[in-house]
């Protein structure tokens, strides 16, 4: 039974219920204390091990409910019973499956497929289009073939009885099929749907967030790897750490730890400093070209309110309007719509933001500020007030830009980036799930000790 535990464990995590190797020695002691008779004890028992928050409970119990569940095979029909008096099938001498076709041995065709599923490692499937593959060769280490051999030989006889035990073989062997395909699909679904979620996942990572080809599926499901983005970037940079500065002794604290030994200093004592959250100004342009990028951007910070000391929103097409209340009130993609209700459709300016910003909000950043712009840098041949961004730049601790579009486009028609960029920290083309992860996460990273 240890490899049925383990088994699990292994699509727990495929599921994305994280078991550490201490949790799985706990997994084991708790299946050692409660046993397997009792489904519901058991599951309590794996379920207080194991899950931790409400999310991996949902997925606990979904994962739980497939593993185990092991449907009984369909009964043939009532009014196919065998004909007494078979003659024997000389093909089919030794054929356990076929015997167990015939006596309508569900609890051995069961085992059976089992045993054939390990011999063959169906656990391995990963993609949907294996499946059929992965069910013929399970089948044939269970002796498919015997059936049809069985099958020949019940018709070769010519008579009444022998037909119908041909038709009880082909109602058995129907049945075995659609079982061994729904045991499969079983398996993919515990061991490789995650893979297949993966890949779908690093695809959507690369698309670029405003390609026409996104639908609600897809957008919905990028939303997901978002917040997903910004739980792993909160649990790496959330706590307030104080790392030693290797190299740097601290002489003070390493005499008194000296005292214990004599004076002599055998424990070196290192001076540390303290890991800041960082202050982040997010200034978006919303107008059409940019807004797809402006919405997974306030998403991803947004929802990194542990790793973030403050985050201040603002949004401008041609005024700039602060967001914070909008975007506490509502879900982002609700304070969107309501953010566009208000400046949306107006001609882009963004001297006029900048001039706006800098009037109202520039008193609140300092040198712990990172100044986060999104936009396009296109200012429809109105002046960009470059001294109003020399001004952010010289008070922030940082200025990076976001540009959706591509570099290559930097300084084309009515487009500025080019110049802007010499008041960036960092200037980057940002038009991907991924490209963004990886700027908030240096973001994030700069306020870390070195």
């Amino acid at each position: 039974m240890q490899h049925t535990l383990e088994e699990f464990l292994r699509a727990l995590r495929a599921a994305e219920v994280l078991v550490s190797p201490a949790e799985a020695i706990d997994a084991h002691k708790a299946v050692a204390q409660v046993g397997y008779q009792d489904r519901q004890l058991l599951k309590d028992a794996l379920c207080a091990t194991l899950a931790k928050g409400e999310d991996e409970v949902v997925r606990f119990d979904r994962t739980f409910d497939i593993f185990f569940s092991r449907p009984a095979f369909t009964p043939r029909r009532k009014d196919s019973a065998p004909p007494k008096e078979q003659p024997p099938l000389p093909e089919a001498e030794g054929s356990r499956l076929v015997e167990m076709l015939l006596s309508d041995d569900g609890s051995g065709l069961s085992q059976a497929m089992e045993e054939a599923a390990r011999e063959t490692r169906v656990t391995d499937i990963r993609l949907s289009t294996q499946r059929s593959r992965v069910t013929r060769r399970m089948l044939g280490a269970m002796g498919f073939d015997e059936i049809e051999q069985a099958i020949n030989a019940a018709r070769g006889r010519g008579d009444s009885p022998g037909e119908e035990l041909a038709e009880q073989l082909e109602e058995g062997r129907r049945t075995l099929l659609a079982e061994a395909t729904r045991y499969v699909g079983r398996q993919q679904e515990l061991y490789a749907a995650d893979g297949g979620k993966l890949s779908r996942e690093e695809v959507l990572a690369k698309k670029a967030l405003d390609a026409m080809d996104l639908d609600a599926h897809d957008i919905a499901a990028m939303q997901a790897m978002v917040r997903k983005m910004a739980k792993r970037l909160a649990e790496r940079y959330s706590r307030r750490r104080r790392k030693a500065k290797k190299g740097d002794l601290d002489v003070r604290r390493t005499l008194q730890r000296s005292m214990a030994y004599g004076g002599i200093p055998f424990v070196p004592m290192w001076k540390y400093e303290k890991q800041d959250r960082p202050e982040i100004v997010v200034i978006c342009d919303v107008s059409n070209s940019v807004a797809a990028a402006a919405k997974f951007l306030l998403t991803l910070l947004y929802s990194l309110n542990e790793a973030v000391e403050r985050m201040d929103a603002f949004a401008f097409s041609s005024h700039l309007i602060s967001v914070n209340d909008v975007l506490k009130d509502n879900t982002v993609e609700q304070a969107i719509v309501e953010v566009l209700k208000r400046i949306a459709f107006q001609q882009t300016n963004y001297g006029q933001a900048l001039q706006d910003f800098c009037d109202q909000h520039l008193h609140e950043v300092n040198r712990h500020t990172t100044v986060i712009i999104l936009g396009d840098g296109r200012t429809n041949f109105i002046d960009p007030r470059m001294d109003l961004m020399q001004m952010i730049q010289q008070r922030s601790r940082a200025v990076i830009w976001l540009n959706p579009e591509d570099e290559s486009r930097w300084g084309s028609g009515d487009s500025v980036m080019h110049r802007y960029a010499r008041f960036c920290h960092v200037a980057k083309t940002c038009n991907s799930l991924g490209q963004l992860e990886r700027i908030v996460e240096d973001v994030l990273r700069s306020y870390s000790p070195h």
